[in-house]
């Protein structure tokens, strides 16, 4: 008889589905609190409403076109990380984790899922759609890490700036810095990448032993695979990413500035360097996943950040942008995600083989992933 516990799966899939429920339960309470017990002391929910409806159909029709455009920048961003992907497919893919991830508690990971069985289905391999989710994490990371810092000295140089904004942006700094590192530990040489992948495979190991799971392995080799196919990749689309992920953040940005000045709050009231300070900051805390899409997080985050100092009429019409900014932005998606994964159901034109999509990608796949002429050191 062997000495090793067994697991059942059975009782392995109660005790995920207890724990999606339980998520799910945690996510609710959390969502009213916010919404019926602590917005409404910020901004009356009566003149919020009174201020949504003031809109002319000018600025909605105006948000809306923003509101879409910030959806598309993001599909750059992806086309830039994985060679070979059309623009078409990269909506798809996109917006259909992301409807996935703005609904579902755990969202993110399901999210995966989904753009991993599309993408596979496109004719892409496994391994070039983790380098592209891992490429592209590195670099929104490194912006969403780096504005607040950046909106911090222009936050200097406009007004007075309180211990608060100085400790949240050294925290930001610091780990802006640690990111950057790592990557140039990877990159930098085929024994520093090994040693990073190893590092990370003795600390994994360790957190699954705590939750009675096996060991990982072979994390060594995968770090050393990663910064091969990564360097021929940065080599050619460094650029083209970095741009794409500029836009796509300041895209956002745009979308919550415009709503502010749409709903009445104007450049004296909040300057727009208030406005990037608070987004900067508040897109760190909607990393934690507390509620699927950062749902009534977010939304307190930014009407705690925009609403100090202003008289409750101001108060009223900040809130009002940011439960329009939100909608257009968290609650768009979904519908247009819904529709994106019915698109790859049924269109079957799309599905094709490794094969057949690398010669689709012509040099631009040969280029950015079969270069890998940077030897070992």
């Amino acid at each position: 008889m062997s000495d090793k516990a067994t697991v059942d799966p059975s009782e392995t899939t109660s005790q995920s589905r207890w724990k999606r429920v339980v998520q799910s339960l945690i996510s609710v309470v959390v969502v009213v609190g916010i919404f019926v017990g602590v917005m409404p002391q910020i901004a009356d929910y009566d003149e919020v409403w009174a201020t949504i409806r003031t809109l002319t159909w000018l600025e909605s029709t105006s948000l809306a076109l923003v509101a879409f455009w910030n959806l598309a920048t993001y599909w750059f961003v992806l086309v830039a990380a994985l060679p070979g992907l059309r623009l078409r497919e990269a909506a798809v893919v996109n917006q259909s984790s992301t409807a996935v991830s703005n609904t579902l508690p755990g969202g993110g990971a399901i999210g995966v899922g989904v753009t991993l069985a599309m993408l596979t289905s496109w004719g892409f391999k496994v391994a070039d759609i983790t380098r592209s989710a891992v490429v592209t994490g590195i670099w929104n990371n490194f912006v969403k890490l780096g504005m607040p810092v950046i909106a911090l000295g222009l936050l200097a140089i406009e007004s007075d700036v309180s211990s608060a904004w100085i400790t949240a942006s050294g925290v930001g700094l610091a780990a802006l810095v640690g990111v950057a590192a790592g990557l140039w530990m990877i990159l930098k040489s085929d024994r520093l990448a090994r040693s990073v992948g190893t590092a990370l495979e003795r600390f994994t190991t360790k957190l699954r032993k705590i939750v009675r799971r096996g060991p990982v392995s072979g994390w060594s080799d995968r770090a050393a695979a990663f910064r091969t196919n990564t360097i021929g990749l940065l080599q050619h689309r460094w650029l083209h990413l970095t741009l794409a992920t500029l836009v796509s953040h300041l895209s956002l940005y745009a979308v919550l500035l415009i709503t502010l000045r749409h709903t009445g709050v104007s450049q004296s009231e909040l300057s727009w360097i208030q406005v990037l300070a608070a987004f900067s900051f508040v897109r760190l805390i909607s990393a934690l996943p507390i509620t699927p899409g950062g749902v009534g997080i977010v939304e307190l985050g930014y009407a705690a950040a925009l609403t100090i100092d202003l008289d409750e009429a101001t108060k009223a019409q900040v809130v009002a942008a940011i439960l329009v900014f939100r909608a257009i932005t968290y609650v768009l998606p979904i519908p247009l995600g819904a529709a994106s994964y019915v698109i790859w159901q049924r269109n079957r034109t799309w599905r094709i083989s490794e094969t057949q999509r690398a010669e689709l990608a012509g040099d631009a796949y040969v280029t950015s992933v079969g270069d890998r002429s940077p030897s070992p050191r």
